[in-house]
């Protein structure tokens, strides 16, 4: 049985990403970046295809964990018969060549330590050559190799196809082991092998915690505001900008089921929310870098703008199934690359001229070309806007008249205009202007059910859709708007065990961590403050001990679902905590009780 999703702790250097277990198992590592193939990859399957256990011999979970304060350094201690000891997670922000740092520390007694690694190329596929060279091994297959070193005194232990060390830790012994990778045609160890690991550990803290200081957050949930702003860091890849949706691929919606998809890349259905997650705490210059991103990724014909790209912007991601890995909990396919990039989503269009519109607004300087592209991606939604697409929740299946998509289309001429004001080019606003109340008069009198008083997913649907709350969000009707006010309670009927679905029916059982998110921030800024209080700390009490969120909650199992860490639930945790204390409902009490459908 796989540890629970919420068992993982994340770290990173910046370019990829490695998952721990509270076993003090790394069971997921993709070298050298987010998107390559897995070299430990025993979260989708079994120990035979990857992980890397540092552990007392005796094994077993921890007795606790945290992250360092303000860093993305973790601590693991295990209690035992004979003494205790601690062992320190990091991943160096990236200088040449990506390297995963363990230390071990002896704090109490003395405990007999084992350092196990099953290394599996190509997605936990393919068994590599190993070599023994005293104090480190090299693995190697195809193009990569693996070094691992140690600046202590181990032996060789008992190990079948895997790296085995053993070595016992006294009280105030510290011994570092350093797993690097670097292309196999290179003779030698790599760097980050001759640097000592306390070193290497003290730049570390020293990089985190400048990075936290910049935080403009100063609210009542900064602890959590910070947890998350780490992980989005942490989910940077640092050479482009670019920021993936999770480090995972194939974690499931629902334990079994095949809605299994990879999400180790950059999605422009966020761009809009990370951008201002960023400027708002502070962080311009990863703002910047993510808007350089975008720019670069969306150029080129209109048409062929897609709903995600990879990490250095490209725009081939082939999907392939892996059916030599079992799936978490059994759950198949194991998916690698996402074909939602051949999908028509009309909402992209409003997402990219949303995210230009708030980065001229701040003042970012823009490419000299980008009214060029405002022109040709509204020309192209101009001749567009009308069509069926797959929608914000990317449904593999027939096209629809999704009301989110049109409301983005919106958007997308409400920027065009404004952007059009402060560069003082209107040359063309008279037939945005006319498209924008097209837009409007359609989705009010298409995609508003009067019966149930509330916005719908798409015409001709009774469905309701959670993405009808970002509406006064996004500017398409005012927070007090008497439709605004009825498609927020009527979103309750979303609600699971206190949490949001997506839309009805949704085939799914776990509910969007950033869904409830949104019905925090809608139940705040329609007059009901006590209440979104209460939706956004039922959110923070199910992240995991180490204040991680993935994708989805089960209400039903109380465990977490789907991609973890995900992005796109830690922009929306910042986005409304900046809401809450914005609105008051950090510190009012709740509002006098009212007519309300709760969530069940």
């Amino acid at each position: 049985m796989s540890p629970p999703i919420e068992d993982y702790a994340l770290t990173s250097d910046l370019e990829t990403a490695a998952m721990i277990g509270r076993g003090g198992s790394v069971d997921w590592l993709c070298l050298p970046r987010f998107d390559s193939p897995a070299c430990l990859a025993g979260l989708l399957g079994t120990a035979d295809n990857g992980f890397w256990r540092v552990a007392p011999v005796g094994g077993g979970l921890c007795a606790r964990r945290a992250y360092r304060p303000d860093t993305l350094v973790l601590d693991t201690v295990w209690e035992t018969a004979t003494g205790t000891v601690r062992v320190t997670d990091f991943m160096p922000p990236r200088a040449q060549l990506p390297c995963l740092v363990r230390v071990v520390e002896g704090l109490s007694g003395a405990v007999d330590v084992r350092s196990e690694l099953r290394l599996r190329f190509h997605q936990g596929r393919v068994v590599p050559w190993v070599r023994d060279l005293g104090r480190c091994t090299v693995a190697v297959a195809g193009p990569d190799a693996v070094w691992l070193g140690t600046d202590g005194s181990v032996r060789a232990g008992p190990g079948e196809d895997a790296t085995v060390w053993d070595f016992t830790v006294p009280a105030g012994r510290r011994v570092a082991l350093t797993l690097a990778w670097s292309p196999s045609h290179r003779p030698a160890p790599p760097a980050p092998l001759s640097v000592p690991g306390e070193t290497a550990l003290k730049e570390t803290v020293d990089y985190w915690r400048r990075w936290v200081a910049q935080c403009r957050y100063r609210g009542p949930w900064r602890e959590a505001v910070v947890r998350s702003l780490i992980t989005l860091k942490a989910l940077t890849y640092a050479p482009t900008g670019g920021i993936v949706a999770a480090p995972t691929t194939s974690l499931p919606g629902r334990i079994g089921g095949d809605r299994n998809f990879d999400h180790r890349y950059c999605w422009l259905r966020d761009s809009t929310l990370t951008l201002s997650c960023l400027l708002r705490s502070g962080y311009r210059e990863e703002a910047t870098a993510w808007l350089d991103w975008l720019v670069r990724a969306v150029a080129g014909d209109p048409g062929d703008l897609q709903t995600v790209y990879g990490v250095a912007g490209q725009r081939l991601l082939p999907e392939t199934e892996a059916p030599w890995l079992t799936g978490y909990e059994g759950s198949q396919p194991v998916r690698f690359g996402n074909s939602a990039v051949g999908q028509f989503q009309l909402d992209v269009y409003g997402e990219v001229l949303d995210t230009l519109f708030l980065s001229l607004r701040a003042g970012i300087a823009l490419p000299a070309h980008v009214w060029d592209l405002v022109q040709a991606l509204m020309g192209f939604l101009q001749r567009h806007w009308r069509e069926p697409d797959q929608g914000l929740w990317q449904i593999r299946g027939e096209r629809r008249q999704f009301v989110h998509s049109k409301v983005m289309a919106w958007v997308a001429a409400d920027r065009a205009l404004r952007m059009g004001r402060l560069l003082a080019r209107n040359g063309s606003s008279g037939e945005w202007r006319a498209m924008r109340q097209e837009i409007a008069r359609q989705v009010c009198r298409e995609g508003w059910d009067p019966a149930q008083g509330s916005f719908v997913q798409c015409y001709d649907s009774r469905a309701l859709d959670a993405s009808a709350l970002l509406i006064p969000r996004l500017g398409f009707l005012p927070a007090y708007d008497e439709r605004v006010r009825g498609t927020v309670r009527a979103m309750a009927r979303l609600g699971h065990g206190g949490f949001l679905r997506r839309y009805t029916p949704d085939g799914s059982d776990g509910t969007f961590v950033a869904c409830s998110l949104w019905y925090a921030d809608a139940l705040a800024a329609t007059g009901h403050p006590g209440e979104a209080r209460e939706a956004f700390e039922r959110v923070l009490a199910v992240r995991n001990d180490v204040g991680l969120l993935a994708e989805r909650w089960d209400a039903d199992a109380g465990r977490q679902l789907g991609n973890a860490p995900q992005a796109s639930s830690h922009i929306a945790l910042v986005e409304t905590a900046f809401a809450l204390s914005e609105r008051g409902a950090a510190v009012q009490a709740p509002a006098a009780p009212v007519r309300r459908e709760e969530p069940a």
